[in-house]
């Protein structure tokens, strides 16, 4: 039965694939993905494109997401990809769009699933869970996210320094996804909200690639050296 299926790909290593998800990959008629522009590669296809058979001729779309806080490009944009994805599953065809980590966390795939819910109520669609940085981080670093009733605040990139404040003055764990440009910016905020010196500061990039880069120590080591510049980037910081 045609449909589209929204596919978490995980951090970048296609071992953590899910069964679920290779076996929609492999069944699909077409795949799609998001890139940033249209001569640049897709980070969902290439963790996925060991299980591409290209002997099954499956249709590759890549679609454009403008790096951009303009809210109306953005808008336009998640419409105009949307429409694509709907006029390829009216056709009868079997769809999957990937995303890095998982659909349901800062992804492109929300907006989108929003339009099509909206626009095409009856059409078929379902999403399939992807294993995110964070989890896969800590199982490199040996940190334990949340413990007994500790709260955990994700935040994502372009941070509002005042709001993250006030979040590490109520937090145990603090996580900083996806731009690694912005990192330096927080440290004096987290000493300043009172994570002590002592408290645990693991940062990593590229994670689940031959790129990958891990470096876990205190928040008082940390100097320029330490940090990253990369947008796909994880940071982790914990009290003890």
């Amino acid at each position: 039965m045609p449909g589209l299926v929204g596919i978490g790909v995980g951090p970048g290593d296609p071992d953590l694939l899910t069964v679920k998800a290779v076996k929609a990959i492999q069944s699909a008629d077409i795949i799609m993905c998001p890139a940033s522009k249209e001569d640049r590669p897709s980070i969902a296809l290439s963790v996925v494109s060991p299980l591409i058979d290209e002997s099954k001729n499956q249709e590759i779309v890549k679609l454009v997401f403008p790096m951009t806080k303009d809210k109306d490009i953005l808008e336009a944009t998640w419409k105009k990809n949307a429409k694509i994805m709907a006029e390829k599953v009216l056709l009868g065809k079997n769809v999957v769009y990937l995303t890095v980590g998982d659909p349901y966390l800062y992804s492109t795939w929300i907006y989108m699933y929003k339009d099509l819910k909206s626009n095409y109520p009856s059409m078929e669609i379902s999403v399939i869970p992807g294993i995110v940085s964070m989890f896969t981080f800590a199982s490199k670093v040996g940190v334990s996210i949340a413990e007994g009733a500790e709260k955990v605040a994700i935040i994502p990139s372009c941070y509002d320094l005042s709001s993250v404040k006030e979040i590490a003055k109520n937090s145990e764990s603090m996580i900083f996804l996806k731009d690694g440009r912005y990192f330096d910016q927080v440290i004096d905020v987290l000493k300043e909200s009172g994570f002590p010196d002592d408290s645990i500061f693991a940062i990593g990039q590229d994670l689940g690639t031959d790129h990958e880069i891990i470096r876990k120590l205190t928040l008082g080591e940390v100097n320029d050296d330490t940090l990253t510049t990369k947008y796909f980037s994880i940071l982790v910081v914990k009290r003890v």
